[in-house]
């Protein structure tokens, strides 16, 4: 059976189902076409399968020609039809695993994909969780469920995890050309998921398991959650004392060893980052295990957007002005520059808390005309950016800079505004009107 699975994909003949059209998904799907593949792209959404089965793109960094080159090779087609399962030869599962209400990690869209996959399996089939989880997810709740088929991991079907790696609006690193790391339930297990990975991949990492996989995908985001965190708390500490933590990052860069760069900002965001550490937290009080440096590293870089504010109420402040009579324009609404992604965005926190401060609030993101439903701030849901228009920019009493896009005229900003609040260093090139800036 693995032999035929195999053979399957080297020869360029295997299907490749992906459940999850979205940020991982999608590039994904583009991907095995390229390589050949005949691709199957399953979603709940069916405004998602729509636009793929039409040729067009619903990411903005993802261009539409790629998506439209895909469908018209004949190798692209999108459904909302789980009964389809079986025509895959691997599933490659790519949904969310956000946290709940109390930071707990939500499995239910994992577990949902599992129990909509597992009436329609087939014998000699891979499947592949690429979905952020703690240890144990994939040869637990995943196979808990996916068993039910009556087949076996390991001999009747394949089983393993191999975490998204996506960086969002990178052209330096598309899928492509980030190795995969790769952890089966079994040996066979494995050597159907690296044989899979190695055609699309710069290269492949086995690891001795599932779990190792799942483990590695949860340090490579802590590590960088921790070292925002020190960098959010220098800058901080830096600033009461009036030294500027950019320069001194900056400067700090020049040393070719023993030193990374890390940024501070207003929050973290993004799927990975702000979500990832609570996992691990949460599986390590199962095994009686104190995360207190990954704990304190959430403490920091959750105080961001209030430590912003604080800023901001303070430079009001001194140009006769309160929070609560104030018209402030966020500037950004993503969570990282050049993308449309606003999952996490500490935008979103800010929104909320300046109005909540009573103040008048507006954002302009060229990314997002409208923030998108979400599950903390529904109330934000529909509101839409502002039109780019210098002498509206004049107009408020504060501009606070949460998101850094390259497209946006930083000096046209400052010259328009009457208070710039920047969390990205942003203006850092701006000569003129430096006096109506504050670094937050």
């Amino acid at each position: 059976m693995i032999d035929e699975l195999l053979k399957k994909i080297e020869d360029g003949a295997a299907v490749v189902g992906v459940v999850g059209l979205g940020y991982v998904g999608l590039p994904l799907v583009l991907e095995f076409c390229r390589k050949g593949y005949r691709v199957i792209g399953f979603d709940i959404d069916p405004l998602k399968v729509g636009h793929l089965n039409a040729g067009e793109s619903y990411i903005h960094h993802i261009p539409a020609g790629q998506v439209a080159e895909a469908a018209a090779s004949g190798k692209l087609e999108a459904t909302a039809d789980f009964a389809r399962i079986g025509e895959a030869d691997a599933v490659l599962i790519c949904v969310p695993t956000p946290l709940g209400r109390h930071r707990e990690p939500d499995l239910s869209y994992v577990i949902g994909t599992a129990e909509s996959i597992q009436p329609h399996m087939r014998a000699g089939q891979l499947i592949v969780l690429e979905s952020t989880t703690y240890p144990g997810t994939t040869d637990g709740e995943m196979k808990t469920v996916l068993d039910r088929s009556g087949l076996v991991a390991g001999e009747s079907y394949f089983l393993a995890f191999s975490p998204e790696r996506e960086d969002p609006g990178n052209p330096k690193y598309s899928l492509g050309k980030i190795p995969k790391v790769v952890g089966g339930h079994d040996p066979d297990s494995l050597r159907a998921a690296v044989a899979l990975y190695d055609k699309i991949a710069t290269g492949t990492v086995a690891v001795s398991s599932t779990s190792a996989a799942e483990a590695v995908k949860l340090t490579e985001n802590i590590f960088r959650a921790v070292n925002i965190a020190l960098v959010n708390e220098l800058k901080v500490i830096y600033d009461k004392m009036g030294v500027d933590v950019w320069e001194v990052i900056e400067a700090a860069s020049s040393k070719p060893f023993g030193y990374m760069p890390f940024y501070p900002g207003p929050g973290l965001g993004g799927h990975c980052i702000p979500i990832d550490p609570f996992y691990l937290s949460w599986r390590a009080r199962e095994f009686g295990s104190p995360t207190r440096f990954i704990e304190l590293a959430g403490e920091i870089n959750s105080s961001m957007p209030g430590y912003v504010v604080g800023k901001l109420i303070g430079a009001l402040n001194r140009h006769g002005r309160s929070l609560s009579d104030a018209k402030v324009l966020l500037s950004g609404m993503a969570y990282k520059k050049d993308v449309d992604d606003t999952r996490e965005s500490p935008g979103l926190h800010l929104f909320k808390m300046i109005l909540d401060g009573g103040a008048q609030v507006d954002y302009y993101d060229p990314f997002v005309p409208a923030i998108p439903p979400t599950r903390e701030h529904p109330q934000l849901a529909g509101i839409r950016s502002i039109e780019w228009d210098p002498v509206k920019l004049a107009g408020y009493d504060a501009i606070v800079i949460v998101t850094d896009h390259t497209e946006v005229d930083y000096a046209a900003l400052v010259a328009a505004a009457q208070l710039v609040v920047d969390c990205r260093n942003a203006t850092r090139s701006v000569s003129e009107g430096r006096e109506k800036i504050v670094k937050a």
